[in-house]
């Protein structure tokens, strides 16, 4: 039982030291982009999660066409049914689990669904929504 809860530990520390990293960056870097930047939203990051906008393939698409409402449980992706592990990290421990994945999938999903990449602010938002979900 001890060794299941010390595994549980690193995994929670691991996540946290992670996405903590991230997001100090991304705070650093709206700071400079506003010298009035207080923080991150999860408020925010929902209503960009959940708004429907015209994605790349020119459908009427959230981020909760593929992720679901309840990020804890697996999705399907909107355009190709693949299936999708949860989002939530509380769900599955490999979300979140290195910088430079979390910047790819943002990236990819802003293009997807707003056909852009997503602005400092929006990106930190979001996290912030998903890691409090």
């Amino acid at each position: 039982m001890k060794l299941i809860f010390t595994l549980l530990l690193l995994i929670s520390i691991s996540f946290a030291s992670v996405v903590d990293e991230y997001l100090v960056a991304l705070g650093a870097q709206a700071k400079v982009e506003n010298p009035n930047f207080k923080g991150f939203d999860a408020k925010r990051g929902e209503i960009i999660f959940t708004s429907k906008h015209i994605g790349k393939k020119g459908k009427e698409v959230s981020c909760v066409s593929c992720h679901g409402d309840d990020l804890s449980k697996r999705s399907k992706n909107f355009f190709t049914a693949k299936e999708i592990e949860p989002l939530s990290p509380k769900a599955n421990p490999n979300r979140f689990s290195e910088v430079k994945t979390i910047e790819k999938w943002l990236r990819r999903n802003f293009n997807d669904v707003y056909n852009r990449e997503g602005t400092t602010l929006e990106k930190g938002d979001v996290v912030t929504y998903i890691i409090n979900k």
